[in-house]
């Protein structure tokens, strides 16, 4: 090895990770699971970087026993002893350290939290059921867009409930009703687990305000629960969060998974042995939720309490910021040729959208945005698969504040951009995801782009010299003097492709 690549080799810093400080962590202590997720940095869009969990079952029956059991607490000490090596490994510069239901209610709870601490060098913070409610709540509210519903975080030991619009964060309740607690409780017996979550939920104000809005699904056995919905309808995608069920369909999905052989079940594999027996315990919960509260949908979040605490200590106007743009802002940042030409991109293709007068709506336009920061992540690629594997990294990128239509319109837009207009080479399945609307505008956006990287070669200050617009019945692209020696057969082919997708007539202006 030369002198020159063994120094390159040996560089400390990493060009594939933000400039966000030091990362920061959660270790979340719950009922079931002990987790620890590490993120690149605290940012409106945060990025894990490592996330670990093991199923240590802290929360089994404590509600007959009123204790934690001593192995649990074992394998719980056990695991904190190892996530503060690799928090140290990491170079974390904040670790939160949180413990819930099972630690909260059992009698040698603040003797666990004791060893607890030790073993893991960090103060811990018991958390009420009712602030639970709210930073899975504020998790909720920093994954999507607009969110308005009712959140329900179910755990092991206790499930949160608590209303949701926009950035606010209304009325909450905590109930035993866990899936480790519900075995507790019902004597491992699914007929009697449906009469205790039955009259808990009688009295749960949340579920009052729930008819007619989406219901936010927080935890691991609902994650599992949506993972089997996903593999019994053929999916086309295995992203976790803003996965949708309708009401209906999951009401029925719900009562066959209660009758079913779990082994029998596709994607059962994927579920570990030990949250399987907790899957019917789960399904019950989410059906009586759905027949008390009538909500239109059942949303996946694959955020909570966890990303709930990174977003509290976010200033006001990061927390206003959009997490879509903002982490497709990051991925033009890490990824493009010139950052500034993919933001330019947005100026210039909304000219073009406002002059078609295609009556392009708020999130349309978001989407557009995103769509045009992201534009430029593939070009490290082979030509051949450039539209290929930017496809895959945005379908599958883990993206927040976005549904799967939209994923799936970025998705196209970027391989439209480098594979042609051809709506027959796109995918099937994203096709499929994305409404005939969206791949018309993911097309069109496409075009657009496929005119501007022929001019500016990707680089910045070249595009706010140039205009793209729409004028009577002709599509113009209209280039300064200096700029004329381009308008050759390779550009003027792009703009046939755009006319005739746009059925107008093409034409080049100079001057």
């Amino acid at each position: 090895m030369d002198i020159a690549t063994e120094k390159l080799l040996l560089r400390d810093d990493a060009p594939g990770r933000l400039k966000v400080g030091r990362p920061v962590a959660i270790i979340d202590i719950g009922s079931n699971s002990v987790r620890l997720v590490a993120y690149e940095g605290l940012t409106r869009a945060p990025t894990p970087i490592y996330n670990e969990k093991v199923l240590c079952g802290l929360g089994r029956n404590v509600i007959s026993t009123g204790r934690l059991d001593e192995e649990a607490i074992g394998r719980a000490l056990k695991a904190l002893a190892r996530f503060r090596i690799l928090c140290a490994t990491i170079r974390v510069g904040d670790v939160r350290v949180l413990a819930t239901a099972a630690a909260r209610d059992a009698e040698n709870g603040p003797e666990f939290l004791a060893r607890a601490e030790e073993a893991i060098g960090q103060p811990i913070e018991l958390l009420s059921g009712a602030r639970e409610a709210e930073l899975s709540a504020t998790g909720v509210i920093s994954g999507f867009h607009k969110a308005d519903g009712i959140v329900g975080d179910l755990g092991g030991g206790s499930l949160e409930l608590v209303d949701v619009s926009g950035q606010n964060v209304g009325t909450s309740v905590s109930l035993r009703l866990g899936g480790l607690a519900l075995q507790d409780l019902s004597d491992n017996s699914p007929r009697k687990a449906r009469k205790i979550v039955r009259e808990a939920l009688e009295g749960a104000a949340p579920l009052a305000a729930l008819k007619g809005r989406a219901f936010y699904a927080v935890g691991g056995t609902w994650r599992a629960l949506a993972r089997l919905h996903m593999a019994e309808r053929n999916y086309p995608l295995r992203v976790m969060h803003d996965y949708r069920i309708d009401s209906q369909d999951g009401l029925a999905f719900l009562e066959l998974l209660e009758k079913a052989d779990p082994a029998n079940l596709k994607e059962i594999d994927a579920i570990s042995a030990a949250r399987r027996p907790l899957i019917k315990y789960g399904a019950i919960v989410l059906e009586e939720i759905i027949r008390a509260g009538s909500p239109t949908t059942i949303v996946t979040s694959a955020l909570g309490v966890r990303e709930g605490v990174l977003h509290e200590r976010l200033d006001d106007e990061l927390k206003a910021a959009d997490p879509l743009i903002t982490a497709a802002a990051d991925f033009n940042l890490l990824r493009s040729r010139s950052p500034g030409h993919c933001i330019e991109l947005i100026a210039w293709t909304d000219v073009l959208f406002r002059t078609l007068e295609i009556a392009e709506t708020e999130d349309e336009q978001r989407l557009r945005h995103a769509a045009c920061l992201l534009a430029d992540i593939g070009w490290r690629a082979h030509p051949d698969y450039r539209g290929e594997q930017s496809l895959n990294i945005i379908a599958n990128g883990a993206f927040v504040g976005i549904d799967h239509p939209g994923r799936a319109y970025l998705a196209l837009a970027n391989f439209f951009r480098h594979e042609g207009l051809s709506i027959e080479r796109a995918s099937l399945s994203l096709k499929s995801l994305a409404t005939p609307r969206l791949v018309d505008l993911a097309r069109m956006h496409a075009g657009a782009l496929r005119v501007a990287y022929p001019i500016s070669v990707a680089m910045e200050g070249v595009l706010p010299r140039t205009a793209l617009f729409a004028r009577n019945d002709r599509i113009v692209l209209g280039l300064p003097e200096d700029m004329a020696p381009l308008a050759g057969e390779r550009l003027m082919g792009r703009m046939r492709q755009l006319g005739k997708l746009l059925s107008r007539e093409p034409r080049i202006q100079i001057g």
